[in-house]
């Protein structure tokens, strides 16, 4: 009951209103036709009043609480050995004085319910918000207290937010990796399919997402030691992995996922797409391992002149060229493989092809899609990029691995971890040091791949040591720009994601100089690189990049745009000292993090104003756009308004100051034909966007399920 003092000095006692429907009253305008948005605020602080601090344990003072938090197996001691507690104090006391508070119920819920530290019944909390940030701090600083501080801050004030793994692992003792996400790679032999399930597990279990490359096992049919009709193709190996991944989970609090990808020009192509379809037969059809398809320029070559595209045995290819089929440029070696009567070929008409991926996508919204020679061709690291990860933004170079015929290593290949953590734009864009805020986020990312140690998986663990590769991505695009009083997609939108990712890159690889400067190492093979050719900065120096609107102008009137004469420098900086990080950027979908954070998801626009989830037990939340008030509701249209061209124009800017990828979600009305899922491939291929992550199609609504004055039904 809450306790008010009228003005005649009588005190009364109100009933508390419940939370969840004080939430739900931002699915209802008021009177006056507003959404409720202070109801949404008030269902934050009577889910704390009524639900958070009666469940949280109280300590007397932090020094009893952390004492407690080791002694019970809670924190880990040796992230708090580093430190003199005097400075934890420091520390907490700064955390603490900036009096955070969610804005949103979802943002509280999502931290109480995913994140934050629980007695080892889960009945009741041990960390605050504020806890928990300390925690990531004091341990990805290792010992440093400046860099302890700095990166509190930025977490505290939501400019940089750690992705899931790190942010909720990071200090405990019992826990999973804080790495993000794995990708591996399978060779034509059992030996490699075996490894691979197990590594598979080994890395479900310690909570990142797994993809797969399918790509260089023999297709269906195809001879085993010479003996023809064999080889029983890649969809038993599907089967196999997705079982392992329902297997697998991180302590029950992160379920076992993973992805599989397959070359278009790989004979079980047809096959591997059948399996998404809905009236699959249930021996082949996957249920909930993710898809992917690796796509070359040849194939839309093909497409265009409505000819047959030539399906080639991975197997022969391999006997052929000597090196796995995934290693070859298929738009390169076409011609040439379709001469040579040594390798076995079947044929499919293009554009059959690709109206096959359509449909598939109408009824899964899979596959993914990975541009593979778009790319390469942006690829400044050598080696060849032949598959993505588990939300199609990981794009790294990697290496076979052998094995001996007991399946152990013959020789360690290097297979590839991705760390991630995302800025928050709008929060950056009004950071006291643009710089300093990017400069804390890739040091926080790299102690992330410096603390990663999966000797489970020699692979992983040899190319994270090699490349120290990280993944700082980007969200509340959309919430920067309403806030702004920007529409999505204007040429005003698109000139800030020019000019914001372009001064971001540059921040980024100076920040990874400075570490290789101090440090005195650089990633392996950092010398074949275009970055230590200097051709990765021509196009930064052959021209200037500047706003091309007043409005942009305006926005970076207090932070500095890198000029020609600062790329000059930077790039000889990196001549000079390298760089310690094969890899950078990768902009995820950023799910639960833009909720604790407040944030329109990744940069794609939002899906709706107020976004309905269903959150477990509670049923039904709502979920209101960042930035969004009752004043600037127009510039908030939603992804399916906006359409997918505007989206691939926004993601187009952007692709061409990130190493890696954008996870690109692309939204359609209901009425969108496979014709015009067609057409965005094509458009989004010329605009040189490497991968396409989910297809999602607003459905319409069924008759009679509009309910009067609801935000969500009448959108």
């Amino acid at each position: 009951m809450d306790t008010t003092l009228t003005d005649t000095g009588i005190e009364f006692t109100q009933p508390e209103q419940d939370y969840h429907a004080l939430n739900a009253k931002l699915n209802l305008y008021d009177a006056d036709g507003k959404i409720q948005f202070a109801a949404d605020k008030e269902a934050a602080r009577q889910y704390f009043l009524q639900h958070v601090n009666k469940n949280t344990v109280f300590f007397h003072d932090l020094e009893e609480k952390i004492e407690y938090l080791i002694k019970e197996g809670y924190y880990e001691r040796e992230v708090i050995e580093r430190y003199d507690f005097a400075f934890i104090k420091k520390l907490y006391k700064a955390c603490y004085a900036h009096k955070f508070r969610f804005p949103t119920f979802v943002g509280a819920f999502k931290y109480y319910t995913s994140y934050t530290l629980k007695t080892f019944d889960g009945t009741r909390y041990l960390e605050r918000f504020e806890d928990r940030v300390c925690m990531v701090a004091l341990t990805l600083a290792e010992g440093d207290e400046e860099q302890a501080l700095q990166l509190m801050e930025e977490i505290i004030t939501g400019r940089f937010q750690p992705a899931t793994p790190t942010f909720l692992n990071a200090g405990k003792a019992a826990r999973g990796e804080l790495v993000s996400c794995f990708l591996l790679r399978i060779e034509d032999n059992m030996e490699s399919i075996a490894r691979a399930i197990t590594s598979a597990l080994q890395l479900s279990k310690r909570g990142g997402g797994v993809a797969l490359n399918l790509s260089n096992i023999r297709e269906q049919g195809a001879p085993i030691k010479r003996i023809e009709n064999q080889s029983s193709g890649v969809n038993p190996v599907m089967k196999i992995l997705e079982d392992a991944f329902s297997y697998a989970n991180q302590l029950g609090a992160r379920q076992g996922a993973g992805a599989v990808y397959l070359h278009a020009h790989h004979p079980d192509i047809m096959r591997f797409l059948d399996t998404k379809r809905e009236n699959a037969d249930e021996k082949i059809r996957i249920k909930t391992l993710s898809l992917g398809v690796v796509i070359p320029d040849i194939t839309f070559d093909l497409a265009k002149k409505n000819a047959d595209m030539y399906l080639f045995s991975p197997y022969d290819v391999e006997r052929v060229y000597g090196v796995p089929f995934t290693e070859i440029s298929v738009t390169e070696k076409y011609q040439e493989m379709v001469e040579d009567k040594r390798i076995r070929k079947t044929k499919i008409n293009a554009r059959h092809f690709f109206q096959t991926l359509a449909e598939i996508q109408f009824e899964s919204g899979y596959p993914y899609i990975l541009f593979e020679d778009t790319a390469n061709r942006a690829n400044p690291i050598e080696g060849r990029i032949t598959m993505s990860n588990l939300c199609s933004e990981i794009l790294q170079v990697s290496e076979a691995s052998s094995f001996f015929p007991d399946s152990s290593y013959e020789k360690v290949g290097k297979d590839i971890s991705c760390n991630l953590g995302s800025l928050n734009i709008a929060k950056t864009m009004d950071s006291p040091d643009f710089g300093k805020t990017i400069e804390t986020a890739i040091r926080a990312l790299t102690a992330v791949s410096d603390q990663t140690d999966i000797s489970s998986v020699p692979s992983i663990e040899r190319g994270n040591q090699m490349s120290h590769a990280i993944g700082l991505g980007q969200m509340n695009l959309h919430g920067f720009l309403g806030r702004e009083h920007i529409f999505y997609g204007s040429p005003e939108a698109l000139d800030f994601t020019n000019i914001y990712f372009y001064t971001v890159l540059y921040h980024a690889i100076r920040s990874s100089m400075q570490i290789a400067k101090e440090r005195g190492e650089t990633f392996h093979n950092f010398e074949n690189s275009t970055y230590a050719s200097g051709a990765f900065f021509d196009k930064y120096i052959n021209q200037e990049w500047v706003p091309q609107t007043q409005r942009v102008v305006e926005l970076f009137a207090q932070i500095h745009i890198p000029t020609v004469e600062d790329w000059q420098k930077l790039r000889d900086d990196v001549q000079k000292y390298g760089m310690y990080n094969q890899n950078l950027q990768a902009v995820p979908p950023t799910g639960s993090i833009s909720y604790i954070n407040h944030s329109t998801s990744s940069i794609h626009p939002i899906v709706s104003k107020i976004e309905i989830r269903k959150e477990g037990k509670i049923g039904r939340v709502y979920y209101p756009a960042a930035y969004m008030d009752n004043d600037n509701l127009e510039y908030y249209q939603d992804a399916y308004e906006i359409g997918p061209q505007k989206i691939i124009d926004t993601y187009a800017v952007a692709t061409q100051h990130v190493d890696q990828g954008l996870s690109l979600t692309l939204f359609y009305p209901d009425t969108v034909t496979t014709r015009d899922v067609n057409k965005n491939y094509i458009y989004a291929w010329r605009k040189g966007i490497k991968s396409l992550y989910y297809m999602r199609l607003r459905q319409a609504a069924l008759e009679g399920t509009e309910v009067a004055g609801c935000v969500s039904c009448m959108l």
